[in-house]
């Protein structure tokens, strides 16, 4: 299966940015710990990080082209408020989760609003790392009603 793995703003700073909350594990290692998944299962998995909204989107146009059969994306700060990112992730039919490290519900009040979650299968927050790795299993074994 063809996975596309999208992170937005400042997680690619994993390990420096506020440790409590993210943990110490570097971006290094959440990217060879999905590639290494998809090694293991066979699936081809990209993954991708910007800290710049329009790359983002361009990103997800993009996987409507390319053959990408699911999405997993942490938009960082923009799961808050960018609607341009809610529209592209709409545009495409394939199945999409959302991911978050942290425990947004049990943070500061904004990040408890999600504007990209409802056009998602799935949200998931709270399980560290090993949340994506719960995302992909979503995806691949997703079978739509």
């Amino acid at each position: 299966m063809k996975l596309l793995v999208i992170n937005g703003p400042n997680i690619n700073f994993l390990g420096i940015r506020e440790k409590s909350v993210y943990g110490t594990q570097d971006y290094a290692y959440l990217v060879n710990m999905i590639e290494e998944k998809g090694r293991q299962e066979g699936h081809e998995i990209t993954v991708f990080q910007s800290n710049h909204e329009g790359a983002i989107i361009d990103r997800i146009q993009e996987a409507y082209f390319d053959g990408t059969e699911g999405i997993v994306i942490n938009p960082g700060a923009y799961t808050h408020y960018s609607y341009a990112i809610r529209d592209a992730l709409a545009s495409i039919t394939v199945p999409k989760v959302e991911i978050h490290i942290s425990d947004i519900t049990q943070r500061e009040d904004f990040r408890r609003i999600s504007v990209t979650a409802p056009v998602c299968q799935k949200q998931i927050y709270g399980k560290g790392l090993p949340g994506y790795l719960e995302a992909i299993d979503f995806i691949v074994n997703f079978r739509p009603l």
